[in-house]
């Protein structure tokens, strides 16, 4: 006997044992955003007619379906070429940003240059005006000294009393008279020097601040230029970042198009050389509700008899159908409820020899093909050795053949 499993059906759990399914606590709501499919939905518009008692079906896909499919190919690749148009207009933007930013940067660093100069030349005139106000106080003390001197030598006896008291005698007094002739020469000289030295030391520290001023104030506007630009940059880099990932999803999406239209187109080939035209019954019907969901996403314990659904574990963030939530949906439209297990699924009704099958029959595969228990996959087959199947993780609802490994019969359910 197999041990139960837990699948789900609409917002209820249940558990299959083999004997029917038992209600236990339903499951803890869980908001998620919808995931839009990216294949398109290949629904079948088939008129059925009466009269005769059959019932004529398009095999497979419809023109329409193929038609609509082909345009959903050309729509991706127009946003492809749009956003490449704007990937360039990015691309180029950031180029002329760039040279910007880069003359920005070198303006900057030629102020910086200029700046060290004036720094420089800063430091040679501390250097000069220290050595003029060396200077200036030399020359200040020497004419102090002069000072003194002329004081002594101008003071005291008249120079013509002296001289008529023959103190020093007519001799002297004309060394003095010379001397004091020489050292007004010599203090009209320094004063002239001293003025000069406070005139250059004064010129001396204004160019030096000035200078150094223009500089720091040239230098601090290059650095926001350079600011402005770098952060310019990186916006424009960033939105070229968000261009390309956006260019990304859409290129994924066009090749997700493409391939489905591909297969919409293969599995309509496939359905018309296979002979299908389903006006026998219910397998039909079957046929053309899991046709509809091709490139539907595979979810582990996805898919209700209303359709595709979120799974549970690693399928609970993708909604789509696993095997047996396909087999289950596509025999409801047929009116046939069946248990979201494999293991139900196979004696839902009579089994069919492969030689003998029909549209809208369970085609299974197990691990063990002598052993049921161990069955893992269904498909619904469409004729002429193809199924639609919901296959794996990371695939989607596709044709393929029932002919591989593991095969170990069909069932065609009944109710």
């Amino acid at each position: 006997m197999t041990s139960p499993l837990f699948i789900t059906v609409g917002e209820r759990l249940f558990t299959h044992s083999g004997s029917g399914g038992q209600t236990v606590s339903p499951p803890p709501h869980r908001a998620r955003r919808t995931i839009r499919r990216t294949a398109l939905s290949v629904s079948m518009a088939i008129a059925l007619t009466t009269g005769t008692g059959t019932a004529a079906a398009e095999p497979g896909p419809s023109d329409r379906e193929v038609t609509e499919s082909k345009k959903a190919v050309r729509e991706r690749a127009a946003a492809v070429g749009r956003v490449k148009a704007r990937l360039a207009q990015a691309t180029g933007e950031l180029e002329r940003i760039s040279a910007a930013a880069a003359l920005a940067m070198e303006r900057y660093n030629g102020e910086l240059v200029k700046l060290e100069h004036a720094r420089q030349a800063y430091e040679n005139s501390q250097r000069r005006l220290g050595e003029a106000e060396q200077r200036y106080r030399q020359i200040r003390d020497e004419a102090a000294v002069f000072a003194a001197a002329a004081y002594r030598a101008g003071t005291g006896v008249n120079q013509w009393a002296a001289t008529v008291a023959g103190r020093t005698g007519p001799q002297n007094f004309m060394d003095r008279a010379a001397l004091m002739e020489v050292l007004g020469h010599r203090q009209a000289g320094m004063v002239e020097r001293v003025r000069a030295a406070r005139i250059i030391a004064d010129m001396f520290r204004r160019q030096t601040r000035t200078a150094l001023q223009d500089r720091q104030v040239a230098t601090e506007r290059a650095e926001s230029a350079k600011s402005a630009a770098e952060r310019l940059l990186a916006a424009q880099r960033e939105e070229l970042k968000r261009i390309k990932a956006r260019k990304t999803i859409l290129v994924a999406r066009l090749g997700r198009a493409r391939a489905h239209a591909a297969e919409v187109q293969q599995a309509r080939e496939q359905a018309r050389s296979a002979g299908f035209h389903g006006g026998v019954g219910r397998g039909s019907i079957v046929v053309r509700a899991a046709l509809k969901w091709l490139g539907t996403p595979y979810s582990w314990g996805g898919g209700t008899v209303t359709g595709p659904s979120y799974g549970v574990a690693h399928g609970a963030n993708i909604r789509g159908f696993d095997c047996s939530g396909l087999a289950l949906h596509a025999w409801n439209k047929a009116g046939v409820r069946l248990d979201h297990w494999t293991g139900t699924q196979w004696t839902s009704g009579p089994h069919v020899p492969t030689g003998r099958l029909r549209p809208g029959d369970l085609v299974f595969f197990a691990n063990d093909a002598s052993d049921p228990s161990t069955i893992h996959h269904v498909g619904i087959y469409i004729g002429r050795g193809l199924m639609v199947e919901a296959p794996y993780t990371g695939g989607r609802v596709r044709v393929s053949s029932i002919w591989r490994a593991g095969l170990i019969g069909a069932t065609r359910p009944a109710g």
